[in-house]
Protein backbone atom coordinates (compact mmCIF):
# COMPACT_ATOMS: atom_id res chain seq x y z
CA UNK A 1 0.00 0.00 0.00
CA UNK A 2 1.92 3.14 -1.33
CA UNK A 3 1.40 6.63 1.11
CA UNK A 4 -0.63 8.72 1.38
CA UNK A 5 -3.73 6.19 2.22
CA UNK A 6 -6.80 6.07 5.13
CA UNK A 7 -8.14 3.54 6.86
CA UNK A 8 -11.32 3.62 9.61
CA UNK A 9 -12.08 0.81 10.88
CA UNK A 10 -14.88 1.46 13.46
CA UNK A 11 -16.04 -2.47 11.93
CA UNK A 12 -14.24 -5.34 10.69
CA UNK A 13 -11.61 -5.07 7.70
CA UNK A 14 -10.27 -8.36 6.20
CA UNK A 15 -7.89 -8.23 3.62
CA UNK A 16 -6.49 -11.13 1.68
CA UNK A 17 -2.95 -11.97 1.07
CA UNK A 18 -1.07 -9.84 -2.15
CA UNK A 19 -3.48 -7.05 -2.19
CA UNK A 20 -2.08 -4.19 -3.59
CA UNK A 21 -2.77 -0.61 -3.59
CA UNK A 22 -1.60 2.85 -5.50
CA UNK A 23 -1.37 6.22 -3.40
CA UNK A 24 -4.85 8.17 -2.47
CA UNK A 25 -6.27 4.67 -0.92
CA UNK A 26 -9.14 5.19 1.26
CA UNK A 27 -10.68 2.79 3.43
CA UNK A 28 -14.19 3.90 5.56
CA UNK A 29 -15.68 1.19 7.59
CA UNK A 30 -18.47 3.31 9.66
CA UNK A 31 -19.91 1.25 12.59
CA UNK A 32 -19.36 -1.67 14.30
CA UNK A 33 -21.98 -3.43 12.37
CA UNK A 34 -19.70 -2.79 9.07
CA UNK A 35 -17.43 -5.65 7.32
CA UNK A 36 -15.68 -5.05 4.40
CA UNK A 37 -13.74 -8.46 2.96
CA UNK A 38 -11.26 -7.74 -0.07
CA UNK A 39 -9.77 -11.03 -1.19
CA UNK A 40 -6.85 -12.06 -2.19
CA UNK A 41 -4.76 -10.46 -5.28
CA UNK A 42 -6.51 -7.86 -5.47
CA UNK A 43 -5.22 -4.52 -7.15
CA UNK A 44 -6.68 -0.84 -7.17
CA UNK A 45 -4.52 2.13 -8.68
CA UNK A 46 -4.92 5.75 -7.59
CA UNK A 47 -7.37 7.14 -5.37
CA UNK A 48 -9.33 3.92 -4.67
CA UNK A 49 -12.12 4.77 -1.95
CA UNK A 50 -14.30 2.09 0.30
CA UNK A 51 -17.11 3.24 1.93
CA UNK A 52 -19.03 0.67 3.87
CA UNK A 53 -22.26 1.19 6.78
CA UNK A 54 -23.05 -2.34 6.15
CA UNK A 55 -21.31 -4.94 3.66
CA UNK A 56 -18.57 -4.88 1.47
CA UNK A 57 -17.40 -8.08 -0.62
CA UNK A 58 -14.16 -7.86 -3.05
CA UNK A 59 -13.50 -11.23 -4.57
CA UNK A 60 -10.13 -12.40 -5.47
CA UNK A 61 -7.80 -11.50 -8.37
CA UNK A 62 -10.15 -8.24 -8.84
CA UNK A 63 -8.12 -5.35 -10.43
CA UNK A 64 -9.61 -1.72 -10.11
CA UNK A 65 -7.96 1.62 -12.46
CA UNK A 66 -7.88 4.67 -10.98
CA UNK A 67 -10.70 6.84 -9.16
CA UNK A 68 -12.95 3.65 -8.47
CA UNK A 69 -15.64 3.76 -5.51
CA UNK A 70 -17.53 1.37 -3.83
CA UNK A 71 -20.39 2.70 -1.93
CA UNK A 72 -22.80 0.58 0.06
CA UNK A 73 -24.58 3.89 1.63
CA UNK A 74 -26.10 7.03 0.86
CA UNK A 75 -26.96 10.21 2.97
CA UNK A 76 -31.07 9.52 2.84
CA UNK A 77 -33.35 7.15 1.09
CA UNK A 78 -34.82 8.14 -2.06
CA UNK A 79 -37.05 5.03 -3.12
CA UNK A 80 -38.94 2.25 -1.90
CA UNK A 81 -40.01 2.71 1.82
CA UNK A 82 -37.67 5.62 2.55
CA UNK A 83 -38.09 8.96 1.33
CA UNK A 84 -35.47 11.87 3.23
CA UNK A 85 -36.92 15.18 3.83
CA UNK A 86 -34.90 17.58 0.95
CA UNK A 87 -35.78 20.43 3.84
CA UNK A 88 -32.98 18.01 6.30
CA UNK A 89 -29.47 18.93 5.60
CA UNK A 90 -27.95 16.06 3.56
CA UNK A 91 -25.45 15.31 6.41
CA UNK A 92 -28.49 15.04 9.22
CA UNK A 93 -30.06 12.52 7.04
CA UNK A 94 -30.51 8.56 7.96
CA UNK A 95 -27.44 6.63 6.60
CA UNK A 96 -29.24 4.24 4.14
CA UNK A 97 -27.22 0.99 3.76
CA UNK A 98 -27.14 -2.08 1.27
CA UNK A 99 -24.69 -4.46 0.62
CA UNK A 100 -21.97 -5.02 -2.19
CA UNK A 101 -20.97 -8.12 -3.26
CA UNK A 102 -17.96 -8.23 -6.06
CA UNK A 103 -17.00 -11.45 -7.88
CA UNK A 104 -13.51 -12.61 -8.61
CA UNK A 105 -11.44 -12.23 -11.64
CA UNK A 106 -13.06 -8.99 -12.29
CA UNK A 107 -11.48 -5.97 -13.55
CA UNK A 108 -13.06 -1.99 -13.53
CA UNK A 109 -11.35 0.22 -15.47
CA UNK A 110 -10.60 3.94 -14.41
CA UNK A 111 -13.60 5.88 -13.25
CA UNK A 112 -16.01 3.31 -11.98
CA UNK A 113 -18.81 3.97 -8.93
CA UNK A 114 -20.44 0.94 -7.96
CA UNK A 115 -23.61 2.23 -5.74
CA UNK A 116 -25.55 0.64 -2.74
CA UNK A 117 -27.39 -2.80 -3.14
CA UNK A 118 -25.42 -4.15 -6.32
CA UNK A 119 -24.41 -8.07 -6.89
CA UNK A 120 -21.26 -8.12 -9.50
CA UNK A 121 -20.48 -12.15 -11.02
CA UNK A 122 -17.49 -13.37 -11.75
CA UNK A 123 -15.39 -12.43 -14.67
CA UNK A 124 -17.39 -9.34 -15.20
CA UNK A 125 -15.83 -5.85 -16.74
CA UNK A 126 -16.80 -2.52 -16.80
CA UNK A 127 -15.84 0.22 -18.67
CA UNK A 128 -14.11 3.51 -17.78
CA UNK A 129 -16.58 5.51 -16.27
CA UNK A 130 -19.89 3.57 -15.43
CA UNK A 131 -22.25 4.01 -12.88
CA UNK A 132 -22.87 0.35 -11.71
CA UNK A 133 -26.72 0.71 -10.63
CA UNK A 134 -28.20 -2.34 -11.14
CA UNK A 135 -26.74 -6.15 -10.69
CA UNK A 136 -24.54 -7.52 -13.61
CA UNK A 137 -24.02 -11.68 -13.90
CA UNK A 138 -20.72 -13.49 -14.31
CA UNK A 139 -18.90 -12.98 -17.63
CA UNK A 140 -20.60 -9.55 -18.46
CA UNK A 141 -18.84 -6.92 -20.11
CA UNK A 142 -20.88 -3.71 -19.34
CA UNK A 143 -20.29 0.27 -19.85
CA UNK A 144 -22.43 3.38 -19.35
CA UNK A 145 -23.76 5.62 -16.71
CA UNK A 146 -25.92 3.73 -15.77
CA UNK A 147 -23.55 0.64 -16.87
CA UNK A 148 -25.64 -1.45 -19.43
CA UNK A 149 -24.47 -5.04 -20.29
CA UNK A 150 -22.75 -4.89 -24.14
CA UNK A 151 -21.40 -8.21 -24.32
CA UNK A 152 -21.40 -11.11 -22.70
CA UNK A 153 -18.53 -14.41 -22.99
CA UNK A 154 -19.31 -17.62 -24.57
CA UNK A 155 -18.41 -20.44 -23.32
CA UNK A 156 -18.97 -22.30 -26.15
CA UNK A 157 -17.08 -19.76 -28.91
CA UNK A 158 -14.64 -18.51 -26.03
CA UNK A 159 -15.05 -14.52 -27.43
CA UNK A 160 -16.78 -11.77 -25.95
CA UNK A 161 -20.03 -11.28 -27.82
CA UNK A 162 -22.91 -8.61 -28.40
CA UNK A 163 -25.89 -8.33 -26.22
CA UNK A 164 -28.84 -9.01 -28.39
CA UNK A 165 -31.02 -7.87 -26.07
CA UNK A 166 -29.21 -4.59 -25.50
Amino acid sequence: VRYPFYIRNEGKLNIGVGFSANAGLVVDVFGKDSHVIIGDNVMVNYRFHIGSAKHVTIGSNTLFGSDCTVMDHSHGGYKGKSHSDPSIAPVKRELVSSPIVIGQNCWFGDRVFIMPGVKIGDGVVIGAGSIVTKDIPSNSLAAGAPAKIIKRFSDKTKRWEIEVNN
